[in-house]
């Protein structure tokens, strides 16, 4: 645990001297890593990143295209045949949501990645932590129409994202070659993320710029963050199977602490990495009772996605979700969204949703309560970026649209609008 805790005492500091208003979307992605320091190639805005040796490690074992290339970041010898890697960024945001359900806010993310490796005979370990100041936000999060999930204040939260914890990983993995191109892995610990549904948001390379999380987070990734996992896998540079045991309930608001461990659910994933450029999964999980707000209530998930990134500035993700309540019913949710470096300094980026949502009216006295609607959302944005050294500063804005059932003009009104502008800061540009 050496290595690790010297790369927590050193990056600590920076990241708590960012504003702490943090969201933990925005960080990128993880592999292996070489003893070096400033990875300058491995910008992710409008060049192609470098080169790796396969698939790309995203949050928990979560694969990407090889073509997603090395993480922008600090990369470092720490002696005695380990390495370290260290990235993060402060993102300033404001947010206006319009219509009778909307609000604005001015918040701040941040985010501090941290992991040390080094090779083992006929293997490899590395040790892993992700951490986020967002505590210090108060706990109904920041402004999203149509978003769910969690509560605040013992209440649900409707209409708006949620601030995660301080600890988003702590968690290892030990690699074993069990064949030529083949080998065998255990990943686990008290904070990690189970094998169930494709790379989280913040860790994609086609949402690095996006200000906003997908209205459709807790059908595809709510489990980024889970007190307890332990995942076995097989794999190879080609495809890879695993299965996890999980604690089921999302975190609580306490958002400081580390909750008590167990392991109460299981997932399945099968990824297939075809060429350099794609990532296909396929997941399913059984998840005991992740929402406070439906005590009692089981959850069967089932998820598949695609990860396109062309190694020359193009990244697409397109992804589908069955929630199915357990008693309950089925609600599904689909995914597109793109990020295009139009050249180095300049990058627009997309995102399409459309899910079925019964939680937009939680008071059990509403005539809509646990009435599914479906909501499509349609967001386009622009990022200019400048390099600063070992950092990428980029400046943008999104917009977003809604189309909803008319049912829900009262609420929402005629045409309910989303709007931010950001500034992000990024260690490794």
């Amino acid at each position: 645990m050496k290595p690790l805790l010297l790369l927590a005492a050193a990056a600590l500091p920076a990241v708590w001297a960012a504003p702490a208003h943090a969201q933990d979307h925005g960080a990128h992605h993880a592999q292996p890593m070489p003893a070096e320091e400033v990875d300058h190639a491995a910008m992710g805005h409008g060049a192609a990143h470098a080169p790796t040796s396969g698939p790309v490690e995203a949050s928990g074992t979560a694969r990407l295209p090889q073509a997603e290339g090395m993480m922008p970041g600090l990369h470092f010898d720490l002696g005695s045949g380990w390495s370290g890697m260290a990235h993060g960024f402060a993102w300033g945001v404001y947010t206006d949501q319009t219509g009778p359900r909307g609000d604005d806010k001015l918040y701040v993310q941040s985010m501090a990645m941290l992991m040390a490796e080094r090779e083992l005979e006929g293997g490899r370990l590395q040790l892993k932590t992700m951490l986020s100041a967002e505590p210090l936000m108060n706990n109904r999060g920041y402004p999203n129409l149509f978003a769910t999930g969690e509560t605040a204040g013992g209440g649900p939260l409707v209409d708006r994202q949620h601030p995660h914890d301080l600890f988003m990983e702590l968690a290892a993995r030990v690699d074993v070659d069990i064949a030529e191109g083949t080998s065998a892995f255990l990943y686990g610990g008290p904070v990690g993320e189970p094998a169930l549904g494709p790379p989280a948001f913040m860790h994609r390379a086609s949402a690095r710029l996006n200000p906003e999380a997908p209205i459709t987070h807790h059908w595809f990734d709510s489990t980024h963050i889970t007190y307890g996992v332990v995942t076995a896998g097989v794999a190879s540079s080609l495809w890879q199977i695993e299965a996890s045991a999980f604690r089921g309930e999302e975190p609580d608001e306490d958002r400081w602490d580390i909750e008590t461990p167990r392991l109460d659910s299981w997932s399945v994933r099968g990824t297939l990495t075809p060429s350099p450029n794609w990532a296909l999964q396929v997941s399913h999980g059984r998840i005991d009772e992740p929402e406070a707000t439906h005590p009692g209530v089981d959850e069967a998930r089932t998820t598949a996605s695609v990860n396109y990134n062309s190694g020359n500035g193009l990244a697409a993700t397109a992804a589908f979700s069955a929630k199915n309540r357990v008693p309950g019913d089925t609600l599904t949710a689909w995914l597109a969204e793109a990020s295009w470096d139009v050249s180095e300094r300049h990058t627009l980026f997309a995102r399409f949703e459309n899910v079925a949502n019964d939680e937009l009216f939680p008071d059990h006295a509403h005539p809509l309560h646990d009435r599914a609607f479906r909501v499509s959302k349609l967001q386009a944005g622009y990022a200019y970026t400048l390099p600063l050294g070992p950092f990428g500063l980029s400046l943008g804005g999104s917009a977003a649209t809604f189309i909803k059932p008319d049912a829900l003009d009262a609420f929402y009104g005629d045409d309910p609008m989303g709007y931010t502008l950001f500034a992000k800061l990024t260690l490794g540009r």
